[in-house]
């Protein structure tokens, strides 16, 4: 675990004592740490993902490390799932404060030309209009509770795209300018919305890029930081932007990438 704020840092500007927190995709890879990392520091999470035994282990280990959590099944392109599991959360905890739009899918790996329309709706369905839905879905929760944290997980992807991730690119461009959008048009419900947009970052996501050394050493021999990311370097980031330490920050792209934007 990366280092972190000493506790009387934690309890002022990164706590998050009292809010509840929503993560898709977080039965492993970033959601798991971002949950964790919010439990530590006070959140009650929810976290989801397409089966409920994965999350079991997952909620089990929060909750004896002494935070508090719980795991709903849902399918990111589910529009009726996701409404069920904004639902069930709401029951659990009251309402929604922090919503963690992490869920995303690639199932090609390729040249552009060779993703089927099939492949094309469904990267879209999970990356870009299932954030938008469960966003719309918070939006009254978070405006009554007296505003809220919206953290697109997106990817450097979305700013130079990355050879056999074109749909992919594409998707996650789309989300970095929905971040914008909903950024500009809730601010005045002091509802902030950012992206984190990491680089290559180890995870069973991100396998087809870095199992292969060839082509993990096209990704990182040129970097300043010269090799992959890992999961707990990117869930403090997502602590920051929850909690109130970034309460001037929104409608911005965050990059964790090694530097491979520069």
């Amino acid at each position: 675990m990366a280092n972190l704020p000493g506790k009387e840092v934690e309890k002022s500007i990164f706590g998050l004592d009292g809010k509840v927190a929503l993560i898709t995709g977080a039965s492993k890879g970033i959601g798991e740490d971002i949950a964790r990392i919010f439990a530590r520091f006070g959140a009650s999470v929810v976290i989801s993902s397409r089966r409920q035994s994965s999350l079991d282990g997952v909620v089990a280990e929060i909750r004896n490390e002494g935070g508090e959590a719980s795991g709903i099944a849902a399918h990111a392109g589910d529009h009726d799932q996701l409404r069920h599991l904004v639902d069930k959360t709401v029951d659990l905890y009251g309402g929604i404060d922090i919503l963690v739009n992490n869920a995303a899918t690639n199932p090609v790996f390729g040249p552009a030309i060779d993703c089927d329309l099939a492949a094309f709706d469904k990267i879209m369905q999970v990356n870009v209009k299932a954030p938008f839905e469960l966003s719309k879905m918070v939006y009254p929760l978070m405006k009554a509770r007296g505003g809220g944290s919206i953290i697109m997980m997106s990817s450097i992807a979305g700013e130079t795209p990355d050879p056999g991730l074109g749909i992919y690119s594409v998707s996650k461009a789309g989300l970095n300018m929905l971040t914008k959008v909903l950024a500009k048009e809730w601010g005045a419900d002091h509802i902030r919305v950012n992206a984190i947009c990491p680089g290559l970052i180890k995870t069973k996501f991100s396998q087809a890029l870095w199992q292969d050394e060839t082509i993990l050493a096209h990704f990182t021999d040129r970097l300043p930081i010269a090799r992959m990311g890992t999961t707990d370097e990117i869930s403090p980031l997502a602590l920051f932007l929850a909690s109130d330490a970034s309460a001037y920050c929104t409608g911005s792209l965050f990059h964790a990438d090694g530097g491979t934007l520069i």
